[in-house]
């Protein structure tokens, strides 16, 4: 179904989880806490996700992706545990994980336009208009987010100091 492998559906279902945990989080706390329950979950799953990229990847773009998604991941969740000055650990977690919610949406918008519906998928090429706007959509929600969540830390910082 959908033209997906076994290690296709390990990797696919191993990482769908990290999705409703990001928006509940990001609904929630305005950003990915590493360090709740749902954290966990997300950790868990976007780690699977990142980590069997590599045998699923048509695209080299992809390993690319699996990479750097994992480089983020880790420094996202591990900077809580070296100390930096001021509440700069604050910015560098929220920056790594909400860059880590952006590369997991990036394939799964790109992969779903290509493969749903099964056997006529919305689009057939990577430069479809439909598929270059929902990928400009998703960049466009990080650019948006990203800032948001900047201004209230920055926000968070002065009524903390002032």
């Amino acid at each position: 179904m959908f033209g997906i492998s076994p290690i296709g559906w390990i990797h696919t279902l191993g990482s769908l989880p990290a999705i409703p945990v990001a928006a509940y989080m990001f609904i929630r706390h305005g950003r990915i806490v590493p360090r709740s329950g749902a954290g966990m979950i997300y950790f868990a799953a976007m780690l699977i996700g990142a980590a069997t990229v590599f045998l699923v990847a048509h695209e080299p773009v992809s390993y690319v992706i699996g990479a750097v998604t994992l480089l983020l991941l880790l420094a996202g969740y591990g900077v809580g545990y070296v100390p930096l000055p001021g509440r700069s650990g604050r910015y560098v977690e929220t920056i790594c994980l909400s860059l880590t919610a952006f590369l997991l949406m990036l394939p799964t918008v790109t992969e779903v336009l290509r493969r749903v519906p099964d056997g006529h998928p919305f689009v057939t090429d990577l430069h479809a208009p439909l598929l270059v706007g929902a990928q400009a959509s998703v960049l466009a929600a990080l650019i948006v987010g990203l800032t948001a969540q900047i201004v209230y830390l920055r926000r968070q910082n002065k009524r903390s100091f002032g």
